[in-house]
């Protein structure tokens, strides 16, 4: 999944390993969120969201597969 994670983290200028401490999680999923490897659990969604004072749709990105699924 697309996200505006990196972008968002760095326009409020916190290192990974910050924005890691204060959603409790590592410094590692930050960065595969960031390179977009993982995908959050919806509490760590509406986590970030709330960080950033933003809606999950203004992070994550969705975008349907072509066939549909």
């Amino acid at each position: 999944m697309k996200n505006r994670l990196e972008q968002l983290r760095k326009e409020k200028g916190l290192k990974q390993d910050e924005l890691a401490e204060i959603l409790e999680v590592s410094r590692q999923t930050v960065s595969s969120l960031e390179n977009g490897k993982y995908n959050p659990s919806i509490l760590l969604a509406f986590k970030i969201a709330r960080v950033f004072q933003c809606t999950i749709e203004d992070v994550f990105i969705y975008e349907e597969e072509e066939n549909g699924r």
